[in-house]
């Protein structure tokens, strides 16, 4: 059974007149006749009914087409994934905290456009556990993550690893000792979506600290300003708050040995295909020099 003959079915089916065949196949209508008399021929039953100027498939036509529009988009699929094995193609879905976005994806955005015009991005943002459900059921081809990922199917590569530290205002840090700020504010950190419980337990084990109030949170701007206005004492990464170290309105009051990672994740049997080797080579190459 020759492909052609079923791809030129398909468009008779669908058009069931053979001058808008033709006109799409860019065939001659004697041309799509001989290719269809030819599939009937091999398949021992007729597949259409002529009845004055009007064309109606046949019982036995309405079953081939069935069966062909299953195969010939299985085919269409299997071209467009073996295209993402040659090349960036096509369409990639990357998930990330909006955090991520706002500081680094951005930049690196507009330089993997111009170097593959042909792919089509797709950004979302979502939390860090979020990012990992997309990207376990190929809803996203890519994340990028706080904390680490550790399963057998998918590949987690480290970006970055950054300080974790405690701050507060400059005037809380110097009117209180460190058990008295303890006991007068409470502790603002990232919330269990954030993927960094790990390492928030960690910290406080470190410090022998359990805060009588916690308040969780999945925004480093929110935890960050909540710590300027003294609303609370705030368990941050370093890289948010530079800034903010830099010209004095917080100032850390411990320093962890923790760290926190940021993570690309992507699923091990997807890792040869083009566009996503070609995102998290640009990724691996150029995050931390973003931070220098």
């Amino acid at each position: 059974m020759e492909l052609r003959n079923l791809k030129t079915f398909q468009v008779v089916a669908d058009q069931l007149n053979l001058s808008k065949a033709a006109e799409i196949l860019s065939y001659t209508q004697p041309t799509i006749s001989v290719q269809i008399q030819a599939l009937e021929r091999e398949l021992g039953h007729p597949l259409f009914n002529r009845v004055g100027k009007k064309t109606f498939l046949t019982p036995t036509g309405k079953l081939v087409k069935h069966h062909t529009d299953i195969i010939l988009n299985a085919i269409s699929d299997l071209e467009s994934a073996l295209k993402t094995l040659d090349e960036p193609y096509g369409k990639l879905a990357i998930a990330a905290p909006e955090y991520y976005y706002g500081r680094h994806l951005s930049l690196l955005i507009s330089s993997f456009i111009k170097d593959h015009p042909k792919v089509k991005l797709d950004l979302a943002c979502y939390n860090s556990k979020e990012t990992i459900k997309l990207v376990s059921s190929h809803q996203a081809d890519i994340g990028i993550i706080a904390g680490k990922y550790n399963s057998p199917e998918m590949e987690s590569i480290n970006l970055d690893t950054e300080e974790v530290m405690m701050v507060t205002t400059q005037e809380i840090a110097q009117q209180y000792d460190l058990s008295t700020v303890f006991s007068h504010y409470p502790l603002i950190t990232y919330r269990e979506s954030c993927n960094l419980e790990d390492v928030i337990k960690g910290c406080l084990s470190e410090l022998q600290y359990q805060p009588a109030n916690i308040i969780e949170s999945g925004s480093d701007e929110a935890i960050k300003h909540s710590a300027i206005n003294q609303t609370s004492i705030a368990l941050l990464s370093s890289d948010g708050i530079k800034e903010e170290l830099a010209t004095g309105k917080l100032v850390p009051i411990h320093r962890f040995q923790h760290r926190v990672e940021t993570s690309l994740i992507y699923l091990k049997s997807r890792s040869e295909e083009a566009n996503i080797q070609s995102f998290s080579d640009l990724l691996k190459q150029a995050w931390k020099p973003l931070e220098d």
